[in-house]
């Protein structure tokens, strides 16, 4: 385990340290080889399928697993699907104002807190429907629920270790990465039959497609107010994570005594995501410093972007094509189910309010 390493600690003599740091250098660089590869095949895989950079990362590191399930590469490759990890969701915090998630109104923001709710409570329900564990339930309800692969990494770091974790990340990342493709391209004809406004299709994407970028696909090619409807809306979801994340972290650390329970399930990087998303929204009001506040925070959210490349780089080259294979059709079965329901939840809501 990461933890295991024990790197960077207080006492840690600085030669233990550099041999520390040494050590994950073989895993760190093989990553990022997989991530740089994901970059830039992505503009060459667009036009023959809308496959992002993301999947295939993931889809190079699966097939390098091979090579890079040895000892030599494995602190490195650690380092990266934990501790980069928790950083690039950490930034994420900067994406988002909180005016603008409040301009939504209280009854949108229940829509899609009760439908998000419900989403993550399906995840557990069908994964016990279909016999599987209850943290594929976790990583779907919330990797569908919240924001695709983000979530779905964030929510990997609150779970504890048990078999065929990795597997169950990977396949979730695919899954909704290609549910959200598919959606992309259905839900706007769909809010068109359905007779939604501009406003409320904007609605219906941002609060049912599972990745940003398809959000924003969907939304802007329909007209510019529909996508800007869309992207607020997903905004909101995206901070959300915070809530569902300790939320889940929590329930799984419930056999434990009720306060280690509550600090179990806070992890730091949430807090520092919920930091960052208050400064986020406050700075750019301040006219001193605002030019200044903007300059250092696109450099960040570009890190965010190449921290989540290298983490899912990193979480292909744990994971072998016969792992995820393996898993069938029960898991795609669950992550179509909280697709469904996310869907239905707020095409409901939308309805009655009309």
């Amino acid at each position: 385990m990461a933890g295991d390493l024990n790197i960077g600690g207080s006492g840690v003599p600085p030669a233990a340290f550099g041999a520390g740091a040494a050590a994950l250098v073989p895993g760190v660089a093989i990553a990022a080889a997989t991530a740089v590869a994901a970059y830039v095949a992505a503009p060459f895989v667009a036009p023959i399928a809308p496959v992002p950079a993301i999947v295939i990362a993931l889809f190079i590191g699966m097939a390098l697993n091979p090579l890079a399930d040895r000892a030599l590469f494995r602190p490195g490759v650690i380092f990266c699907v934990k501790t980069v990890l928790r950083c690039a969701v950490a930034l994420l915090g900067l994406r988002i104002a909180l005016g603008e998630i409040a301009a939504l109104g209280t009854l949108i923001g229940l829509l899609v807190v009760v439908a998000m709710i419900v989403t993550v409570a399906s995840g557990f329900l069908f994964a016990r429907a279909f016999g599987q564990t209850s943290f594929f339930g976790a990583l779907a309800g919330a990797g569908t629920a919240v924001c695709g692969a983000s979530a779905t990494l964030a929510t990997a770091t609150v779970l504890p270790n048990y078999p065929g974790k990795q597997a169950d990340v990977a396949f979730v990342v695919v899954a909704v990465n290609t549910l959200s493709t598919v959606a992309m391209l259905l839900y706007p004809p769909l809010g068109h039959w359905l007779a939604f406004d501009a406003q409320s299709i904007g609605i219906l994407l941002g609060a049912t497609i599972h990745d940003v970028a398809q959000v924003a696909g969907a939304g802007y090619a329909v007209s510019p107010p529909v996508g800007n409807a869309a992207v607020i809306v997903k905004l909101f979801r995206v901070l959300l994570l915070f809530p569902v994340v300790v939320a889940i972290g929590w329930w799984f650390a419930r056999p434990r005594p009720a306060i280690e329970a509550m600090k179990a399930s806070v992890p730091v990087f949430a807090l520092v995501f919920v930091g960052l998303c208050i400064l986020n929204s406050l700075v750019p009001m301040l006219a001193p410093i605002a030019p200044i506040y903007a300059a250092v925070r696109e450099p960040l959210v570009q890190a965010a972007n190449g921290g989540l490349l290298l983490a899912i780089a990193a979480l292909g080259l744990e994971t072998s094509f016969a792992a995820v294979a393996a898993l069938g059709l029960r898991h795609i079965a669950t992550v179509i189910g909280t697709t469904c329901v996310i869907l239905l939840m707020v095409t409901a809501g939308l309805l009655l309010m009309r």
